[in-house]
């Protein structure tokens, strides 16, 4: 990772003769040279570097620092001399899935993940690789397989880099070269929880969440462990289990009065699988947490109840993991409205006085503006268009919720859907300015539980969603069915100042810097830097393949670098045709890491152009109206999550119907029951019959037929949706 100078004594003694060193002396020497030096080079990443960086060198935390501001006080790219930017070079990542990583910096090396989890350390200032960890996922996740698509950040603490692993594990590795230090499992081996978030490091403690609460009875929890050795320190569950068998803490005891019914049966959720915030003045950690599992409040908790802590802000003692105070941003949660975003801290001046404040924009289209020293509500807007309440009542911090928005008629269509009007890509605050950087998008939801016995409902078996409504995961949306913007908020003042829009319904993660500027990728594969002023584009990259990683900044060797990971990912499979429009295909577009610079002059490799899968046909398969119903069940509950609704694949995992291994009936066993692309983050689906792989083989051809036009007595036309 460094390179040391050569160590070389210039002082002569005059009355000795030396004898010439042995070799194993200059061995000895030379590994002195480069002890002494890595110390001298090494920088310290501790609390004192992550609450005040004040020179902006590093990114060494998730957000850079304990803030989550995501801002950099760094002036050498700037407004002014931003249309120099250039490629100073990238990294190719072959074989590789999810990269929806944000990167961290130190020292001049950018570590972070991709695909099943793989750490990466690569040279800041020529892209070489460095080293690489791969902690064997595909070989022991199992199930969990299923249900995640990578990972989200990793953290840094005393030379040492931190991961979460799909299949549960927090390792600690060397950040001189990979090796693996120490692993927990901080799961159970055959529960529903997984981990995709960034842990985050403080006081000497490491901490992590999970996910799991759409896949099953989970029930969420937080871990914090020892930064050198993986020692558990302590653990906060965030809603109450089984009364019978007792409560952690006086804090799951006040939670369960807030829960009706035989709610630790389902589990409860309220997972903690994304954001996580470290104060330093309060010594405290933000918890952000998940929806309810299931998401129907029917069900789980049927004579209705907050249902604590779901969608959530949970602040804890960070030495004990002792409850402190809560804000709840959806009490009785019922729309999968997480409030797992992003988690700000900030000093505001509000009505002439100052204030330390936290700015949250979960889920649900609110902006929210919280006193961080006692959990009280300062303020509450909403961003996008919201229709499930009318505000949000400062008296109380209650929403007012509008007629029938927990579909009490048995269905409603309302403001924003669950994918939420701001979804885990960070957003960003810049104190010279006064604005946050969100990423936002307008999009309907439409929830029916029309038919559900709730008394008897069970969670089924399998990778789909665990919701309590009825599933409209294979219809196909159109293209225009959202839209998404950078928009750019003023918190004191809970206001619009402008808004940009973006392609489609997914932006990537925002970065602010001191020079004036705001960087995000998009959907269609553009690096744009904007005035944070007004949002006037300055600058913008063709990536070859869209992104919604977030970007950072950091210097090496005194100059300025802006890195992102390139690559189309994460949860977007699952929206067909709204994000097929930008043309990612599957494995035919890059996953890629870049970096920029000022008169940067290096080119960007070749990549094929935007393109949609064209489906293939098998003129010799005469199709069975039987076998298309099953197979469209079959897909429906074990395929849609990855594959896209309707066989339209989104852009990450390839699109059956275009799929060669599809046509072939042991071509399809072989990847699906066998798990010959296990590797390639395909999960293995033994329990499904060959008879079943036959009628979705079925399936997938009718689609196939209907997409190419081909509607002759082979099988029924649009009804295969």
């Amino acid at each position: 990772m460094h390179h040391p100078l050569p160590l070389h004594d210039k002082k002569k003694r005059r009355h000795t003769i030396m004898k010439p060193p042995s070799r194993i002396w200059l061995s000895y020497l030379c590994f002195a040279g480069t002890l002494i030096a890595s110390l001298v080079q090494a920088t310290e990443v501790d609390n004192t570097l992550l609450t005040r960086d004040p020179g902006g060198a590093h990114w060494a935390g998730y957000s850079r620092s304990f803030d989550e501001q995501r801002y950099s006080p760094l002036t050498q790219i700037n407004a002014s001399n931003v249309k120099r930017l250039g490629l100073a070079w990238t990294l190719e990542l072959n074989n590789i899935g999810n990269v929806s990583t944000a990167p961290l910096a130190v020292d001049g090396v950018i570590y972070f993940a991709a695909g099943l989890s793989v750490v990466h350390a690569v040279d800041a200032r020529t892209g070489k690789l460095l080293w690489r960890h791969d902690p064997d996922v595909a070989k022991v996740a199992g199930e969990k397989l299923r249900e995640a698509w990578g990972i989200r950040g990793l953290a840094f603490w005393k030379g040492k880099v931190y991961a979460g692993t799909q299949d549960g594990r927090l390792i600690a590795l060397d950040a001189s070269n990979g090796r693996l230090l120490w692993s927990v499992m901080t799961v159970g081996k055959d529960d529903q929880r997984y981990i995709t978030g960034a842990p985050r490091v403080f006081n000497g403690k490491v901490i992590i969440g999970h996910g799991g609460a759409d896949f099953g009875p989970v029930r969420g929890y937080v871990t914090a462990y020892d930064a050198e050795t993986g020692k558990q320190r302590w653990r906060f569950h965030t809603v109450p289990g089984n009364p019978a068998d007792g409560f952690e803490n006086k804090a799951m005891e006040m939670a369960a009065q807030t829960w009706t019914g035989e709610w630790w049966k389902h589990g409860g959720g309220g997972t903690v699988w994304n954001a996580m915030t470290y104060d330093p003045e309060f010594n405290r950690i933000y918890l952000g947490t998940g929806n309810g599992a299931p998401w129907n409040q029917k069900i789980r908790s049927p004579d209705g109840g907050d249902n604590l802590f779901l969608c959530s802000v949970v602040a804890l003692d960070a030495d004990t993991g002792e409850y402190v105070w809560h804000y709840q941003t959806n009490p009785g949660e019922t729309w999968d409205y997480n409030s797992a975003m992003d988690m700000v801290l900030a000093d505001l001046t509000i009505e002439g006085k100052p204030r330390k404040v936290m700015l949250h924009a979960p889920k649900n289209g609110f902006f929210y503006v919280i006193d961080r020293k006692t959990g009280k509500l300062i303020s509450a807007e909403k961003i996008v268009k919201v229709t499930w309440a009318e505000r949000i009542d400062l008296a109380t911090g209650r929403p007012v919720e509008t007629p029938n928005a927990r579909y009490q008629n048995g269905e409603t269509t309302i403001w924003p859907s669950g994918m939420g009007a701001h979804n885990w890509p960070p957003m960003s605050f810049n104190p010279d300015t006064g604005l946050v950087y969100i990423p936002v998008r307008e999009l309907p939801g439409y929830y029916n539980d029309k038919g559900i016995d709730f008394k008897n409902w069970r969670h089924e078996s399998g990778p789909h969603f665990s919701t309590g409504v009825n599933p409209i995961n294979n219809i196909d949306p159109p293209p225009d069915a959202g839209t998404s913007a950078l928009l750019a908020w003023d918190p004191v003042q809970q206001r619009e100042v402008w808004r940009m829009p973006t392609p489609g319904i997914f932006n990537g993660g925002t970065l602010t810097s001191a020079g004036g500027l705001v960087f995000q990728g998009d959907a269609a594969g553009r690096f744009t830097a904007h005035d944070a002023r007004n949002g006037k584009v300055l600058w913008s990259f063709n990536l070859g393949v869209g992104t919604i990683a977030p970007p950072i900044t950091y210097t090496a060797g005194g100059k300025q670098y802006v890195s992102v990971l390139a690559g189309w990912t994460g949860l977007i499979q699952a929206l067909g045709s709204l994000t097929a429009q930008h043309g990612w295909v599957g494995r035919e577009h890059p996953r890629r890491l870049l970096t920029f610079a000022l008169d940067g002059k290096a080119k960007l490799p070749r990549s094929a152009p935007p393109k949609r899968p064209v489906p293939l046909d098998d003129p010799g398969l005469a199709l069975d109206d039987t076998k298309i119903t099953q197979g469209r069940e079959i897909y429906s509950d074990r395929c849609v999550t990855c594959h896209g609704p309707a066989a339209v694949a989104g852009g990450y995992a390839p699109d059956l119907r275009a799929s060669p291994v599809a046509l072939a009936l042991d071509a399809l066993d072989g990847v699906v029951r066998q798990g010959a692309l296990l590797q390639r983050g395909m999960p293995q689906f033994s329990e499904i019959s060959r008879g079943e792989l036959d009628a979705l083989r079925h399936y997938l051809r009718a689609r196939a037929r209907e997409d190419l036009g081909n509607k002759t007595a082979t099988g029924p036309g649009p009804s295969v949706r």
